[in-house]
């Protein structure tokens, strides 16, 4: 099967021949914990899920948040494909720069075992939404630089304290759709 996997070092996209197999994504990095993204339509971004507490280097496909090294693969409902989007048009996806806030954020938050892309739950207005601390950051980084600059001095304070990373972002979640109310 064709894949494309991206080296978060050096944002080198290379295709792939792999056999999707039950070990295939714990052979290619090395753990069990993956994140499985759907950014891509029609596509599968597997990622480390330690990546973060490892600090390895962050990027963007798109809008979405990538931490280390991923791996691409074409999915249709239940079935493995091959990755239908080419090197070069993933390659233009890509951008490298992480802002000032996502830096410090990311910092921060290496420090601890939260996975970026894990769903928490959030009420507004009687309703549920899930939400993830991707989103959290995403949605803090196009705010002011006032309020980044809060986000990052109480996240500092929390984890001081011992606050789980998850309980800090759930608070934050729910002050930032009520911003957005």
């Amino acid at each position: 099967m064709k894949a494309l996997s991206i080296d978060a070092q050096t944002l080198q996209v290379s295709e792939l021949d792999i056999q999707m197999q039950a070990n295939t994504t714990y052979t290619f990095f090395g753990s069990i914990l993956i994140d499985e993204l759907q950014t891509l339509n029609k596509h599968i971004i597997y990622t480390d899920a330690n990546a973060l507490s490892q600090a390895k280097p962050a990027y963007f496909i798109g809008e979405q948040l990538i931490i280390g090294d991923a791996l691409i693969v074409g999915k249709e409902e239940y079935t493995d494909l091959d990755v239908s989007i080419t090197q070069e048009e993933l390659s233009a996806l890509l951008r490298e720069e992480c802002n000032e806030f996502y830096s410090q954020a990311l910092s921060l938050l290496s420090q601890t075992d939260l996975n970026l892309y894990r769903t928490f739950l959030v009420s507004k207005e009687g309703e549920t939404i899930p939400l993830s601390a991707e989103w959290v950051l995403y949605t803090f980084n196009i705010a002011n630089e006032r309020t980044q600059d809060y986000f990052l001095n109480e996240l500092e304070k929390a984890l001081e304290n011992g606050e789980a990373p998850e309980i800090y972002m759930q608070r934050m979640a729910g002050l930032a759709l009520k911003a957005g109310a």
